[in-house]
């Protein structure tokens, strides 16, 4: 049996509903409890606006994992987290207890129905870019936080 070679990937974590700093901490322990998964750093938590859809302010934070999974089996894994933290989906931009994308994985992309990576609107959204740079300022330019700086964020 091969091995899999380990893979950094970065994960968006937002919350608007119930008790979102709480649903956030859960969701970051449970990203560390992943099977051949290893939660290397996380971002602070930032309070946004929500942007391109309505109801209360979201919690955000970003996450740096390194893992053997695949794309696909994280994003199951995220989708289980959510569905546990009692995410529905009642339409488009919904409020949510909980949102987990993936952003980004390896330097490679996936193009499917179901997942695309690396995440096709992160470098439009102010909620993604700031914590994403806190961690990984080498991911993200001046010039795309300049872009997104109309959008009401605070680090918390």
């Amino acid at each position: 049996m091969c091995k899999r070679e380990w893979v950094n990937a970065y994960a968006g974590l937002g919350a608007n509903l119930g008790e979102s700093r709480l649903q956030l901490e859960s969701a970051i322990l449970s990203l560390a409890r992943l099977p051949e998964t290893v939660l290397i750093k996380q971002s602070s938590f930032y309070r946004s606006a929500p942007f391109q859809a309505e109801g209360p302010d979201y919690l955000n934070a970003v996450v740096h994992l390194q893992t053997r999974l695949n794309a696909c089996e994280l994003l199951h894994a995220f989708q289980n987290i959510e569905n546990l933290s009692g995410r529905v989906r009642p339409y488009l931009n919904a409020p949510r207890t909980l949102d987990i994308d993936l952003l980004l994985y390896g330097d490679g992309s996936v193009q499917s129905t179901v997942l695309q990576v690396p995440h096709p609107r992160m470098r439009e959204r102010a909620f993604v870019l700031m914590p994403l740079s806190e961690i990984a300022p080498h991911l993200v330019s001046t010039f795309e936080i300049l872009k997104v700086a109309d959008q009401a964020i605070c680090k918390l």
